[in-house]
């Protein structure tokens, strides 16, 4: 009998396994009769019972059907009931193969192997295949159809028509006919299957698809090459568009994290003018209390991780604010109007808190954990969005609309505006503008400390986190105006973007240094940034 009868009878077996579901709902006793079947006969007969037990549909024959393939099926002479057996000592442990309970022993001349052939072994693969696709569980249909794609094995055609014909799930059935048209491509089916199975893989349309196409671009000839060539093309444009749209979407995840790292340092430059060097010591300090947090939460109340960051943010916060207001009352109030001072003072405090923390927490990195719903990723199209970097980017635009409302609306934000926009005038008119340089270095610091808490999901928790976000907030500041709250928004989300769009061409680190020389050249032209703050002393 040749293969391609072979899986006729497979599938004409199932069809009738369809019509008499009694073999799919019998038990183990049912089925029994039909796998010590497959010791009974030669060769011929064996691949009959294989097809009969496919046509069961039921994957608790599986097990045998796989032991049969590697050799592992032995039947015993005394009473011809098969079994999976094992080399134990000098006979054999037998396993039952449909409850693959343990069965006892036996030896050596009371079994003997059922043996098959390459052709048995090409229908029991076909066999154990179509098993797969016609199982209970869509996601293993799903992967049995995903491997065939991946093998583009012809002898899969058959079981995957049987398999979609009984199919009742859209995106299972979608995999389905993606891997029946891999299999037609690689298989002499004639020229309209093949220029069928050419649009799936067109309307696939991702790199899986693409590379199997321009592999029949280059094999195939007359019609099919010029479909397979147009839908390669096709999918080309698609990708490109997709990758671009990632782009943007990594562009504005990384914007999200200048945002945050770059906006207390807005408004604490544009109040104060200070050059505040220890600004991403601040962040550091935030991701550290998460750590803190995270600790003992998993020591003394493990129930509460997923609630772990929101404990974290008020409290890092806090100690970010009230740390920053230490440095700003007992070092950066003595250096006003001496910002080469001030940087010099504020960088020695940096790697006095970076020293402190490893000191206390060791120069290593620290584990800090995503709780649940900050975990996985799902896709749109052919992008991935991962959940972690999606709430980031939502709580960078809530923490910039809660700081528009403080600086909008309350009298704290009316004195630092005031002040940023002419201090001689604020104070004349009242305005105690130390305290006001006080409380707005400590908002600036506890707005990095939860930005710390944010960072501390995407990136290592070490001594040195906050090293690497300083400088790019500089940048953003500059580029965005100084003290501009938008402008800070506009400069992160643009660096962030074209950073990511670089960074394929030129690499991560060539890239930052391309952004850096066009700010050098932006603010030669504009000196103020994007949006200058308006006022008669910052004009003047």
């Amino acid at each position: 009998m040749s293969l391609l009868k072979s899986f006729f009878l497979l599938v004409g077996l199932m069809v009738c396994a369809a019509s008499e579901p009694s073999f799919a709902q019998s038990g183990p006793e049912a089925l029994r009769p039909l796998i010590n079947g497959l010791a009974e006969g030669k060769y011929a007969e064996t691949e009959k019972q294989i097809g009969a037990l496919v046509a069961t549909g039921d994957p608790a024959v599986a097990p045998a059907l796989e032991a049969l393939g590697e050799g592992d099926l032995y039947v015993r002479k005394s009473d011809g009931a098969v079994f999976i057996a094992t080399k134990a000592g000098k006979g054999y442990a037998l396993t039952d193969p449909l409850t693959l309970e343990q069965a006892g022993e036996a030896g050596r001349r009371d079994v003997s192997k059922i043996k098959v052939n390459n052709k048995l072994r090409r229908v029991l693969r076909s066999a154990l295949g179509s098993l797969t696709l016609m199982a209970a569980d869509p996601q293993v249909r799903m992967a049995a159809a995903e491997a065939i794609f991946k093998a583009r094995d012809p002898d899969g055609i058959e079981a995957l028509d049987a398999a979609l014909a009984a199919e009742t799930d859209d995106g299972v059935r979608k995999v389905m006919e993606e891997a029946r048209a891999a299999a037609v491509l690689n298989s002499d089916l004639d020229e309209p299957q093949k220029l069928d199975a050419v649009q799936t893989l067109s309307v696939m349309g991702n790199r899986d698809a693409l590379s199997l196409l321009i592999g029949v671009q280059s094999s195939a000839g007359g019609a099919v090459r010029d479909a397979a060539t147009q839908a390669v093309t096709r999918i080309q444009k698609s990708i490109a568009a997709w990758d671009a749209a990632q782009n943007i979407w990594y562009g504005l995840s990384l914007g999200s994290v200048l945002l945050l790292a770059a906006i207390g340092l807005a408004i604490t430059f544009g109040v104060m003018g200070v050059i505040n060097m220890a600004h991403g010591e601040m962040v550091m300090i935030g991701a550290y209390v998460t750590f803190v947090v995270q600790e003992l939460i998993r020591t003394s109340a493990p129930g509460l991780f997923d609630y772990s960051l929101f404990i974290a943010l008020p409290l890092a916060f806090l100690t970010s604010g009230v740390i920053g207001v230490a440095i700003e009352r007992g070092v950066i109030r003595w250096l006003y109007g001496r910002p080469l001072e001030t940087l010099l003072a504020t960088w020695g405090i940096s790697l006095m808190l970076q020293q402190a923390v490893r000191s206390i927490f060791g120069p290593t990195n620290q584990e800090v954990g995503n709780p649940d719903w900050m975990s996985g990723a799902f896709e749109i199209g052919q992008m991935t969005i991962t959940y972690n970097r999606m709430w980031i980017i939502v709580f960078a635009m809530l923490v910039f609309a809660g700081l528009m409302l403080v600086l909008k609306k309350t009298p704290f934000g009316l004195y630092t505006r005031a002040v940023t926009q002419n201090r001689r005038m604020a104070a004349s008119m009242g305005i105690r503008t130390p305290w006001v340089d006080a409380m707005t270095f400590g908002l600036g610091s506890g707005i990095a400390g939860i930005a710390g808490v944010a960072l501390s999901q995407i990136d290592n928790v070490s001594p040195n986190l906050g090293q690497g976000y300083i400088i790019d907030s500089f940048m953003v500041v500059v580029f965005g105006g100084v003290g501009n709250l938008w402008g800070t928004l506009v400069g992160a989300m643009t660096l962030g973007i074209v950073n990511k769009f670089l960074e394929p061409y030129a690499g991560a680190v060539l890239g930052k240094i391309f952004v850096l020389v066009f700010i050098i050249l932006f603010i030669q032209k504009r000196p103020r940034g994007l949006f200058a703050l308006k006022g008669r002393a910052v004009e003047a």
